[in-house]
């Protein structure tokens, strides 16, 4: 006998936080209610989850706001990392994406090396375009000048 459970955090193959689904009786006795992932449907749980829900939603459009304001601030920077390079223009070494948030931490734009994303290790010299994922729905790009130094 399936039953109604509204879910308080996001179950993988299920739902996300406050979805109403129906499961199986068992799987919401033994396993959703004692890990505190759902709560049966009653009405004091949907005014509760309907009031995460808004709040979740604000938060959400102010980051969505926030990271698209430092996207516009990204797009307008263009800055140089000073390298050793040989005569051929071929460094010794590699500009990574530390190096990267180095840079743009120098800047003022503090970001997680991990929401730079480049080809791979930049090893010559010249202009590189790196993409920086601040939101999954705002991207900004950015043109990095290797230069000798």
């Amino acid at each position: 006998m399936a039953i109604e459970v509204i879910l308080m955090k996001d179950v993988p193959g299920l739902g996300r936080e406050s979805d109403v689904v129906r499961v199986a009786e068992g799987y919401a006795r033994n396993y959703l209610y004692p890990q505190k992932l759902a709560a049966p449907v009653t009405e004091a749980a949907r005014r509760r989850i309907e009031k995460a829900r808004l709040e979740r939603a604000e938060a959400e459009a102010a980051a969505l706001a926030e990271a698209r304001a430092l996207a516009a601030k990204i797009e307008a920077m263009s800055f140089n990392i000073p390298v050793k390079a040989g005569p051929d223009g071929k460094l010794f070494g590699a500009v990574t994406v530390g190096d990267i948030t180095e840079a743009l931490r120098a800047q003022g734009v503090m970001l997680d090396r991990h929401q730079v994303e480049i080809a791979g290790p930049i090893k010559e010299l010249g202009v590189v375009p790196v993409t920086i994922r601040l939101h999954p729905e705002v991207t900004a790009s950015l043109k990095v000048w290797v230069v000798e130094g």
